[in-house]
């Protein structure tokens, strides 16, 4: 599926296509929660890097989080993958990680072509969630003190969702 996305002040415009294109996942973590927003968290969507076209690039700054593991110090510090944001709105795009340089995740929340519903939803992080939040219950509302068994790929795959060429 051919996904178009902008920032909030429309200075970055991006296009890339997406077999796993249906926003199934929602994050709670903290890193998530304060440079995503939306709700206390953060939904990313798997598409193809080679496929990723961008207009504005100049407005586009990029990060690496800080990962934050006090009960597990050897896994804290900077985070290898890459977020990327408009540096005029502030608007978060989507996450690159070289160790898979296949793939791209776009925030749904930049996403403007309209996006399927998904058949269920995991909420993953949960141990990291603002007191504040609350999380939707309910038979197909999956909860996760971390993160899922299954990938994004294998998810699409098992509801017959993905859509490779």
């Amino acid at each position: 599926m051919l996904l178009e996305g902008s920032c909030h002040c429309e200075s970055v415009r991006f296009r890339v296509d997406s077999p796993s294109p249906y926003p199934y996942m929602a994050c709670y973590c903290s890193i998530c929660r304060k440079t995503a927003g939306g709700g206390g968290y953060a939904i990313n969507l798997g598409a193809d890097y080679n496929t990723l076209e961008v207009e504005g690039e100049e407005n586009i700054t990029a990060f690496h989080a800080i990962i934050r593991e006090p009960e597990n110090p050897e896994r804290s510090g900077e985070s290898p993958a890459w977020r990327h944001f408009c540096n005029r709105c502030g608007s978060a795009l989507w996450l690159y990680d070289p160790r898979w340089p296949e793939l791209v995740h776009p925030f749904a929340s930049a996403i403007d072509t309209p996006l399927p519903k998904p058949p269920e939803r995991n909420h993953i992080m949960l141990d990291y969630k603002a007191p504040w939040c609350e999380v939707p219950e309910g038979e197909h509302e999956h909860h996760f003190s971390r993160g899922p068994d299954e990938s994004l790929e294998e998810w699409h795959r098992r509801h017959g969702l993905y859509d490779a060429p």
